[in-house]
C-alpha cells in the first residue's frame, strides 16, 4: 500500500478500493491512513469525505443526474467518485464553494484527466447554483429513501417492522450520524478503567464498555488484544447470551470471524468454566479469530457440514452471515453493495445454518441465533420458519424491556443508540424425530 500525503487524493484511493474493488471502508481506510503522512486534522478531513461520501451517495447520484445531461452509467466510474467527493464538500462541509470546486477539479486533473475535469468543473458549477434537488414524489417512503440515501428496499423494509413514517424518518437520519468507536474491555483481560486513563469515555455506568475519542489502536490494551473494538449492540446479544451460562457446559460459536463476540464469549467462559470452540470457513477470518480468544480452539469448517469429531454442544451463537443493514453508521456502503437478490440468498444460508445447528445441539441446549439486521426476513420470519421445521424447539424470552411478544430482541439505531441487532433464543426439548 503505497503512502499517500495528499488528503483528498486519498479520500479518493480509498473511495476507489470500496466502488470499484469492493473493499469495506471501515477495514481499508485505517490501513491507508496509518502508511499516509497526514496530520490529525487532515486525516479527520478524510475520514469525513469517505464516509460522507459513502453515506450520501445515493443523494448525490440524483444531483449529477439532473445536472448532465448523460446518464449515471455512462459517467466513468472515476469521474462519479470524483463528482461525489466534490459535492460533499459543496453541500455537507464548511468549504467554500470556490474552494470545493477547484480543490475537486484539480483531483479530477490527476486521477482522470484534463478532459474529464472540465466535465466535473461544469457539473459542480450547476450543482453549486441549487443543491437542493427537492427529492420529493408522491410516494412518501421514496422521497425518505432519496433525502437520506438509502435503497427503496431497505425503507421498505423498515416500514414493515415499524409501521410508522416518523420513525422510519428517524432510523433512516440516525444511519447517516457517524458514530465513535465504542470499546469492550474483555473481561479477565483488561478493565474499562484501564480504557478511561488512557483517554476513553466512560458508556453511562456500564462495567466493559466505552467510546474511543480518537485512534483505539493509541490504547494499548487495544494494541495487545486484551479489549477490542465492538458496538454496543454486538455487546448487548452476547450478554443476553451469557445470562444462559451454566458452568461445565460446551460453547460454540459457528461463524466466528473477525471475533468480537468470539472474544467476549471465550473470556467470560475463560474464566468461569467451560470448554469454548470457534469455527470460522475463512482462513483469512479465522486467523483474526485465534489473534482475541485466547486458549480456545479455532477451527476451520463450513459451519452446515461440521464433521462429527467436534461433538455436541450445549451453547450455540450463530451469528450468520446476513446484509449487514443494522450497521450502515459503521458500513455505509452495504446499503448500495447488497440487493434483494442478496436477501433471498443470504436467508436460504441462514436456515440451512439453524438447521445444521439443531442437529448438533444436545437436548435442552440453546441457540442464540444473531444477525446485524432488522429485516423481517431475516429475523422473525427466519425464526418461524424454523419453529416449523423443528417443533421440538422453542423460544426462549429474552430478558429485556425491547423484546417483542415472541421474547425476541430487535435493538434499534435510532431507539438505542446502537446497530439494529437482532437476537432469538432456542432451546432444544427432545428431537424432532421422536
Amino acid at each position: 500500500m503505497r503512502t499517500i500525503s495528499n488528503s483528498r487524493l486519498l479520500a479518493f484511493e480509498a473511495l476507489a478500493e470500496v466502488e470499484i474493488h469492493g473493499k469495506y471502508s471501515n477495514l481499508i481506510l485505517p490501513k491507508m491512513l496509518a502508511q499516509s503522512t497526514l496530520s490529525v486534522e487532515d486525516r479527520a478531513l478524510v475520514s469525513e469525505l469517505v464516509y460522507g461520501t459513502l453515506r450520501m451517495q445515493g443523494r448525490y447520484d440524483a444531483l449529477i443526474t439532473r445536472a448532465s445531461t448523460r446518464s449515471l452509467s455512462e459517467i466513468d466510474e472515476k469521474v462519479r467518485i470524483v463528482l461525489r467527493l466534490g459535492i460533499h464538500q459543496l453541500t455537507q462541509m464548511r468549504i467554500p464553494s470556490h474552494a470545493a470546486i477547484y480543490e475537486t477539479v484539480e483531483l479530477a486533473k490527476r486521477v482522470v484527466g484534463q478532459s474529464s475535469a472540465s466535465f466535473c468543473n461544469a457539473i459542480l458549477r450547476k450543482i453549486d447554483q441549487d443543491p437542493t434537488p427537492l427529492l420529493e414524489s408522491g410516494d412518501q417512503l421514496s422521497t425518505i429513501a432519496l433525502n437520506h440515501s438509502h435503497p427503496d428496499w431497505i425503507i421498505s423494509s423498515y416500514m414493515d417492522s415499524l409501521k410508522s413514517l416518523e420513525e422510519v424518518e428517524s432510523l433512516a437520519r440516525s444511519n447517516n450520524i457517524p458514530a465513535a468507536p465504542t470499546l469492550i474491555a474483555w473481561p479477565g483481560r483488561s478493565t474499562v478503567d484501564e480504557l478511561i486513563e488512557c483517554g476513553a469515555q466512560a458508556y453511562g455506568d456500564n462495567s466493559l464498555a466505552a467510546i474511543a475519542h480518537g485512534d483505539p489502536g493509541s490504547i494499548p490494551a487495544i494494541r495487545e488484544r486484551r479489549a477490542g473494538v465492538q458496538d454496543r449492540g454486538s455487546q448487548i446479544v452476547v450478554e443476553k447470551f451469557l445470562d444462559t451460562f451454566e458452568t461445565g457446559l460446551r460453547w460454540l460459536d459457528m461463524c466466528a470471524g473477525p471475533g468480537g463476540k468470539a472474544a467476549y464469549l471465550s473470556s467470560v467462559i475463560q474464566m468461569r468454566g467451560g470448554e469454548f470452540i470457534a469455527n470460522e470457513i475463512s482462513h483469512e477470518r479465522s486467523s483474526l479469530v485465534k489473534q482475541v480468544v485466547g486458549t480456545s480452539e479455532v477451527v476451520n469448517f463450513d459451519a452446515r457440514k461440521l464433521p462429527n469429531e467436534l461433538g455436541s454442544f450445549d451453547r450455540i451463537l450463530l451469528d450468520a452471515p446476513c446484509t449487514g443493514i443494522g450497521a450502515l453508521r459503521r458500513r455505509p456502503e452495504v446499503r448500495w453493495r447488497r440487493t434483494v437478490q442478496d436477501l433471498r440468498s443470504l436467508t436460504e444460508l441462514q436456515s440451512e445454518l439453524l438447521d445444521a445447528a439443531a442437529t448438533i445441539l444436545n437436548n435442552e441446549g440453546i441457540i442464540a441465533y444473531v444477525t446485524c439486521s432488522s429485516h423481517q426476513a431475516e429475523t422473525t420470519f427466519q425464526i418461524r420458519a424454523f419453529l416449523k421445521r423443528h417443533p421440538h424447539f422453542k423460544r426462549i424470552p429474552v430478558q429485556d424491556s425491547r423484546t417483542n411478544p415472541d421474547g425476541e430482541l430487535q435493538l434499534w439505531t435510532h431507539r438505542d443508540g446502537c446497530d439494529s441487532m437482532f437476537l432469538s433464543m432456542l432451546r432444544k426439548q427432545g428431537s424432532d424425530k421422536a
